[in-house]
C-alpha cells in the first residue's frame, strides 16, 4: 500500500518530465561527478563497517577485524537492497557470527545496537542541521522556520533528558536493564554516524548539477529526513518513497529531470555497486580456495557463509532489472544497429523471453539464498540465456555485464549450493508474491512514465516494428502478468498431503545406534515406533517426525553429530513443504535456533526443560532437607529401591503393567505418544527400569532412558499404584539419581515443564501472554504447576525449550497439532 501511494505520487510530481529529458540529464552527468560519488561510497562503507566493530566493543567481545569488516560490508549491501535493514542485514550478521562462536542473545545485542544507534544517530544529526538551516531548508518542504526549528530543537531535548533519565534513575549505565555504552564509545558512534550520513549524502550531492541552487548544509538535511522516511516506510530499500521526498523538496531548486537522473545514478553506486564489490570478494576468496591457495580460515570462512545472501541479493536486482529494461525503450542508436543485423522476430522474441526471465530469476532468487541445488542451476542458466538476450534484444553491454558477474559469482561458489530440492517444489508463500507484486507495480509505473504521450488504442497489442517500442512494453507487461499469476495460483493451491508411516524394522535399529553413540538421552523415544524416521544424505544423523493435520512435526533436535544438523533441518523443512504441510520443531534446544533462523522458521518459547548436575547432587545440607526427610520416611516405611537391566525386564512385565494400569484409571486418562511413550512390551524391554517394592510388590516404577556416552540420562513413563505410600516418586527420583551419579553419569534430565519461564513483562509478545493464561489456569486439562514445582524440588538449572514453525501461519495451529500427535487425538486431550 505504501508503495502504490508512493508510485502515484512520484507519477504525479513528474507530471512535467519526460523520459528522454532523464536520459539526456543522465549523459550529461560528468565523469569527474561519478569518480566522486564512487570516492564518497567508499569511504560511507569504511565508515558502516566500525559500526559493528563498536557493537563487538559494546559486548565485550573481539573478532578478526577483517571477518568483522566483511560482514558488516556484506550485511549493508544486502540490507540497503532488501530493506528491513534490521532484518535481512540482521539475518546475515546472525548467520556469520553465529558460527564464530556468539552466542544468540550476544548476536541481537550486535544487532540493537547498530540499528538503534544509527536510528538516534540520524535523528540527532537531522535536528541539529535544521537548526542552524531552517530558513533555507523550510521553503523546500512548506513548513514555517519557526516550527521546523522548534521540531528539532525538541527531539534534542527528549534525546538529552532520555539519557539523563539514565544516568539519575538507575545509575551510569543503564535504564530498567537497557545498558548504556560509556562516554568514548558513545562519541566514538555518533562520529561514525556523523560520518556515513555526511558521506552518503555527498554521493548524491555530487551527482546534481553544477549549477543546482541549494548548500550542501542544507540538502544534507533534507537528505537526511528522506532516508529516515525511507527507512521507516519498509519498502525495499527505500526506493521510491525517498525519491518522492527528494523531489518534493529539491523541486523548485533543481529540474526533476536532473534530480531523477542524479537519484538514479546514486541508486546504482550507492546500492549495486557495493553487491558487485561483496561478490568480487566472495568470488576471489572462493578462486583462492580452488586453487589451493586459501585466504585466512576465518576470512575464508566468512566468505563461505557470504555467497548465498551476497548472490541472491544480486539474483533479485538483476531480475528486477530485466523486467524494468522490458518496459523502458531501447536506445534509438542501438536498436538502428539490430535492424541491420536481425530480423525483427528475433528482437522481438529476445525481448519478450528476457523479461520472463527476469521473473524467473525474480523466483529463484529466494532458493539462492536457501542454498538449493535447484535454484542455482535454474539461476545459472536463466542468467546466461538473459545475457544473450540482453545483447539480442538491445545491445545492453551494462546489462550484460552485470549477468557475467552473477554467472561467475554462481560458478565459483557451486560448492556451497548442497541442498537437494527442485525449485518447481518450493512455492512461493504470500510474503515473496506480495514482493512480487511491489515490482510489477514498479514496472507498471515506470511505463505509465515512460509511455505517458503515447495514447493508448487496441491497436498498440498489433503493432510489430522496430520503432515500436510501446507495444513492445505492453507486450512483454503482459507476459509477465500472466506467467506471475500462474505460478501465484500455483503456490496458493496447497499440494495433496501424503501420509506419513512409522519407522519399522532395519530404519528403527539404525536409528537406535545413532542414539547410542550421542549425548541426547531423551531420543531414547524413537524406540516407542510411533513416529517417521529421517536420515541424513550421509546416514550419520536423522530426525524422527510426525503427522498431524497440516503439520509435519519433528521432536527433538536432529540426533547426530552436531555437523549435520543444519542441513537436517533444511532437509525436514524441505520435505514438509513438498508435502504441502508446514514444518515445526517441537521442544527444540537453542542450539539449534541458528540453523532453524536459517530455514526460516521462527521460535517460539514452549518452556523449560529440567537438568540436574550430578555431581552436584548431594542431600547434605539446608536446601535438600525436605527431599532427605522424605527419602527417609520412605526407608522407614519400606520402600525398597531396584534397577532391573533390560534383559531382565521381562520377568516382571506382567507387574509392570499391573502397575500401569491401575495408574491409569486412578487419573482418568490414558496412553500418550510422539514425546512420550506408551506401555508397550516392545518398548518396555528396550531400556532398563527403575522400581520401588513395597512389601515385596511392585509399587511403582519408570524406565531409563541412557546412552553409551554417560553424558545424560532420562526418564519416560512414570507410574505408581493407588496404594503407594506417600512420598513414593520422591524416593524413587532420589535413589535413582544417586545411583546414577555412582554410575559416572554426568546430567539427568527431568523432562520440560511446559509453558513455563515464559516473560511476565507488559511488553511481553502475545505468545508468551497466552502461553502465561493457560499455565496459570489450565489445570483441568494439565498439572502444569504442579509439574514444575515437582522438579523444582531437585534444584535444577532450567534451560529453555521452543516451538519453531515455517511459514507466517500462527505458531497457535503448530502447538495445537502437536497436542493432538501427543494425546492421540481430540478425545485425548479432553481426558487429559
Amino acid at each position: 500500500m505504501v508503495f502504490a501511494f508512493v508510485g502515484y505520487a512520484i507519477y504525479r510530481l513528474t507530471e512535467e518530465v519526460r523520459y528522454d529529458d532523464v536520459v539526456q540529464s543522465l549523459a550529461a552527468t560528468p565523469p569527474i561527478s561519478i569518480l566522486m560519488a564512487v570516492i564518497f561510497t567508499v569511504l560511507s562503507f569504511a565508515t558502516l563497517c566500525l559500526y559493528d566493530w563498536n557493537a563487538l566493543a559494546y559486548i565485550g567481545r573481539k573478532r578478526r577485524f577483517g571477518e568483522v569488516a566483511l560482514t558488516a560490508f556484506s550485511a549493508y549491501a544486502v540490507g540497503n537492497v532488501a530493506g528491513f535493514g534490521a532484518l535481512s542485514g540482521g539475518a546475515i550478521r546472525y548467520r556469520a557470527y553465529s558460527r564464530t562462536g556468539l552466542r544468540p542473545d550476544e548476536i541481537g545485542r550486535i544487532i540493537a545496537f547498530v540499528t538503534l544507534s544509527f536510528s538516534l544517530g540520524l535523528a540527532v544529526i537531522t535536528s541539529v542541521a535544521l537548526v542552524p538551516m531552517a530558513p533555507e531548508v523550510a521553503p523546500l518542504v512548506g513548513l514555517d522556520p519557526i516550527w521546523l526549528r522548534t521540531t528539532a530543537v525538541l527531539v534534542l531535548a527528549g534525546l538529552a533528558l532520555l539519557y539523563l533519565m539514565a544516568r539519575r534513575r538507575v545509575g551510569p549505565d543503564s535504564i530498567r536493564g537497557l545498558r548504556f555504552a560509556d562516554s568514548r564509545l558513545l562519541s566514538r558512534q555518533f562520529l561514525v554516524t556523523v560520518l556515513d550520513i555526511a558521506f552518503s549524502s555527498s554521493v548524491a550531492y555530487v551527482l546534481l548539477p553544477a549549477d543546482a541552487a541549494i548548500s550542501w548544509p542544507a540538502f544534507f538535511a533534507v537528505y537526511s529526513v528522506a532516508i529516515g522516511l525511507g527507512i521507516v516506510s519498509h519498502v525495499p530499500g527505500g526506493i521510491g518513497v525517498f525519491e518522492a521526498v527528494m523531489i518534493a523538496a529539491l523541486g523548485g531548486q533543481v529540474s526533476a529531470d536532473q534530480i531523477l537522473a542524479a537519484l538514479f545514478v546514486y541508486r546504482v553506486i550507492y546500492y549495486v555497486l557495493p553487491l558487485l564489490v561483496a561478490i568480487g570478494i566472495v568470488s576471489y576468496a572462493e578462486l583462492r580456495q580452488f586453487a589451493a591457495h586459501p585466504l585466512s580460515s576465518g576470512l575464508a570462512s566468512a566468505t563461505a557463509r557470504m555467497a548465498p545472501p551476497l548472490l541472491s541479493a544480486l539474483t533479485l536486482i538483476l531480475g528486477v532489472m530485466l523486467v524494468l529494461s522490458s518496459v523502458t525503450p531501447t536506445p534509438s542508436d542501438n536498436m538502428a544497429f539490430l535492424s541491420t543485423l536481425l530480423p525483427l522476430p528475433i528482437i522481438e522474441g529476445a525481448h519478450f523471453i528476457a523479461s520472463l526471465l527476469g521473473l524467473l530469476l525474480v523466483i529463484a532468487a529466494r532458493g539462492i539464498a536457501q542454498r538449493l541445488d535447484g535454484a542455482w542451476w535454474t539461476t545459472f542458466l536463466a542468467a546466461i540465456a538473459a545475457l544473450g538476450l540482453s545483447l539480442l534484444k538491445a545491445v545492453a553491454l551494462i546489462e550484460a555485464s552485470l549477468l557475467a558477474v552473477l554467472v561467475a559469482g554462481l560458478f565459483v561458489s557451486r560448492r556451497l549450493f548442497v541442498r537437494p530440492a527442485s525449485l518447481l517444489r518450493q512455492a512461493p508463500n504470500a510474503s515473496w508474491l506480495l514482493a512480487i507484486a511491489v515490482i510489477f507495480m514498479g514496472a507498471v509505473v515506470v511505463m505509465l512514465f515512460v509511455y505517458r504521450d503515447v495514447d493508448y488504442s487496441h491497436d498498440l497489442w498489433w503493432q510489430f516494428e522496430f520503432e515500436a517500442e510501446a507495444p513492445r512494453s505492453l507486450r512483454a507487461m503482459l507476459g509477465l502478468t500472466i506467467l506471475s499469476s500462474a505460478i501465484a495460483v500455483f503456490s496458493l493451491l496447497r499440494p495433496a498431503s501424503l501420509p506419513v508411516l512409522p519407522a519399522t524394522g532395519e530404519t528403527l535399529l539404525r536409528a537406535v545406534a545413532i542414539v547410542a553413540a550421542q549425548d541426547i538421552a531423551d531420543a531414547n523415544l524413537v524406540r516407542t515406533g510411533d513416529k517417521s524416521v529421517m536420515f541424513s544424505p550421509d546416514g550419520e544423523s536423522f530426525v524422527m517426525y510426525g503427522k498431524q493435520g497440516r503439520s509435519l512435526i519433528a521432536f527433538l533436535d536432529p540426533v547426530g553429530p552436531r555437523k549435520a544438523r543444519a542441513d537436517l533441518v533444511w532437509q525436514f523443512v524441505e520435505t514438509a513443504r513438498a508435502a504441502g504441510c508446514r514444518a515445526v520443531f517441537y521442544q527444540a534446544s537453542p542450539a539449534l535456533l541458528p540453523a532453524l533462523a536459517d530455514a526460516g522458521m521462527k521460535a517460539f518459547k514452549l518452556g523449560e526443560s529440567a537438568h540436574v548436575e550430578l555431581a552436584r547432587f548431594d542431600l547434605k545440607g539446608g536446601r535438600w532437607a525436605n527431599l532427605r526427610q522424605a527419602a527417609a520416611r520412605a526407608e522407614r516405611d519400606g520402600l525398597d529401591f531396584e534397577i532391573v537391566p533390560a534383559d531382565q525386564v521381562a520377568a516382571i512385565l506382567d507387574d509392570l503393567r499391573a502397575v500401569s494400569d491401575a495408574w491409569l484409571r486412578e487419573h482418568n486418562t490414558r496412553e500418550k505418544g510422539f514425546s512420550l511413550g506408551a506401555f508397550t512390551d516392545e518398548y518396555m524391554l528396550s531400556q532398563p527400569v527403575a522400581l520401588l517394592r513395597f512389601e515385596g510388590r511392585i509399587v511403582a516404577f519408570a524406565n531409563i532412558l541412557l546412552t553409551d556416552t554417560k553424558e545424560e540420562a532420562s526418564i519416560d513413563l512414570m507410574r505408581f499404584a493407588p496404594d503407594a505410600p506417600k512420598g513414593t516418586m520422591d524416593f524413587l527420583f532420589v535413589s535413582l539419581l544417586s545411583r546414577l551419579r555412582e554410575e559416572g553419569y554426568r546430567h539427568f534430565n527431568l523432562g520440560m515443564a511446559p509453558l513455563s519461564g515464559l516473560s511476565r513483562r507488559e511488553v511481553a509478545p502475545v505468545w508468551d501472554r497466552i502461553a502465561n493464561t493457560f499455565f496459570e489456569h489450565g489445570e483441568r486439562f494439565y498439572n502444569f504447576k504442579g509439574l514444575r514445582a515437582f522438579k523444582s524440588k531437585f534444584h535444577p538449572e532450567w534451560q529453555p525449550r521452543y516451538l519453531a514453525v515455517s511459514g507466517g501461519l500462527s505458531p497457535v495451529l503448530a502447538l495445537l497439532d502437536a497436542t493432538l500427535l501427543i494425546s492421540g487425538g481430540l478425545k485425548g486431550v479432553v481426558k487429559r
